[in-house]
């Protein structure tokens, strides 16, 4: 048990003092993040945050500097509606799935900082609870900000704004 507590940890650690501060061609990072702010339905009573993992790989790159990326999305975000006059309630639910690409820019020259931009192209399934009509599964567009504090070399801190889940989303970010 010692043993494998302590090759565990030897591997963990490796992976803190592999790679570099910066995103570059190659890279993978993996997001898992919490939204707050409506992006979809902004007319609900109450809604849930959402939720979203991202993944991402530096592909190549570009003079002026930089690194774009691609990768996949998903997420979730609830919506309920209680009726005042009636037991009525409805609750739907978008689950979205969709491709990104982001432009990182490296030529700040900031350790530990990792800023982007970019467009998502998705297709919001929506599961639908109640007696609204005119709601609909859907295909999406959009476009996104972000920026990432890399505290460990391999753990960062995010926050990014844009048409997710929601407008803004916190969470954590595992390069390897």
């Amino acid at each position: 048990m010692k043993k494998t507590t302590l090759l565990l940890f030897l591997a963990f650690s490796t992976c803190f003092t592999v790679l570099a501060q910066e995103f570059e061609s190659g890279t993978n990072v993996i997001s898992a993040n919490i939204g707050f702010g409506a992006s979809y339905d902004n007319f609900a009573a109450s809604q849930n945050p959402g939720y979203s993992i991202n993944y991402e790989r530096g592909i190549w790159d570009i003079p002026g500097p930089g690194v774009v990326s691609l990768g996949g999305y998903l997420g979730t975000k609830s919506y309920d509606y209680d009726f005042i006059f009636d037991d009525d309630d409805d609750k739907w639910t978008y689950t979205i799935v969709g491709v990104r690409g982001a432009y990182h820019y490296t030529g700040l020259n900031v350790e530990n900082l990792d800023v982007y931009g970019g467009v998502m192209v998705s297709y919001s399934i929506l599961s639908f609870d109640g007696n609204a009509s005119g709601l609909n599964s859907r295909a999406d567009g959009s476009v996104f900000v972000g920026g990432r504090w890399y505290f460990l070399e391999s753990l960062a801190a995010n926050v990014e704004a844009g048409y997710g889940v929601a407008f803004l989303t916190l969470g954590l970010s595992f390069r390897f």
